[in-house]
C-alpha cells in the first residue's frame, strides 16, 4: 500500500485520476457481478418470485395448450406462389384433364376398378376442398399486394413532395438569378455609357477651342 502511495505520488495529476477512474469501473463491476448472483440465487432458494420489470412488456406465460409457430412472411410467400399458380392458364388445363381422367376411370373401367361412382360424389368434395382453401390462400395474397400498393403509394407520394419542394427551391433560385441579373450592368449598357462620356470629353474640349 505504501509503495503504492509512494507511486501514486510520483505520478502526474492526469494518470492519478485515470488509476482512479480505473479502481471505481472495477468496484462497480465486482457490484454487478454480485448482484446478478444474489438474482440468481434468489429463485433456487424457493422464495417468491421477482417482480417483472415496468418498462419493459409482459412475456406471456406458458398454457396447457401451445399452438404451433410458424414464419407468417414464408406463408405469406407460399400462398402468393400457389395465387398466381391458380390464375394462370396452366392450372386450368391441369384442373380439365385430371377431371376427365377421374371421369374416364370412374365411368369405362370395370366396377372393381372404380372408387367414386356416379354422381362423383368423393370428386365433388375434393373440388369444394380446393375451392375453400383456394379462396383464403387468394385472399392473402391480394392483402400482401395491398400492403405493397400502400407502401409504394407512400413512397410515390413522398417522391413527389420532394419533387415539388425541389422544384419550388430551383424556381426561387431562378428567380433570384433573374434579379440579380437584372442588376448587373450588361455590355450594351456599358458601351453606351463609354460612348456618352468620350461624347462629353470630347465637347468639353471643343469649347475652349471655340473661345
Amino acid at each position: 500500500m505504501d509503495a503504492d502511495r509512494k507511486g501514486r505520488r510520483d505520478e502526474s495529476p492526469r494518470q492519478r485520476l485515470q488509476g482512479e477512474l480505473r479502481e471505481l469501473r472495477q468496484l462497480r463491476e465486482l457490484r454487478a457481478r454480485e448482484g446478478a448472483r444474489d438474482r440468481r440465487a434468489e429463485p433456487a432458494a424457493g422464495g417468491p418470485s421477482p417482480r417483472t420489470r415496468l418498462d419493459q412488456p409482459r412475456t406471456a406465460r406458458p398454457g396447457l395448450i401451445t399452438l404451433p409457430s410458424y414464419d407468417p412472411e414464408a406463408f405469406g410467400k407460399l400462398s402468393e406462389r400457389i395465387a398466381r399458380f391458380l390464375g394462370t392458364g396452366r392450372f386450368i388445363v391441369w384442373m380439365t384433364v385430371v377431371i376427365i381422367l377421374w371421369v374416364a376411370w370412374n365411368t369405362l373401367l370395370p366396377d372393381a376398378a372404380r372408387f367414386d361412382d356416379y354422381p362423383f360424389i368423393f370428386l365433388t368434395l375434393m373440388l369444394s376442398l380446393q375451392a375453400s382453401y383456394a379462396a383464403p390462400l387468394i385472399l392473402l395474397a391480394q392483402n400482401r399486394q395491398d400492403n405493397r400498393d400502400r407502401v409504394n403509394m407512400e413512397q410515390d407520394r413522398a417522391r413527389s413532395d420532394r419533387n415539388i419542394a425541389d422544384t419550388e427551391y430551383l424556381t426561387r433560385e431562378v428567380a433570384a438569378l433573374r434579379q440579380g441579373l437584372g442588376e448587373v450592368a450588361t455590355r450594351d449598357f456599358v458601351r453606351s455609357e463609354l460612348q456618352s462620356l468620350l461624347r462629353e470629353i470630347d465637347e468639353r474640349r471643343e469649347a475652349p477651342e471655340a473661345l
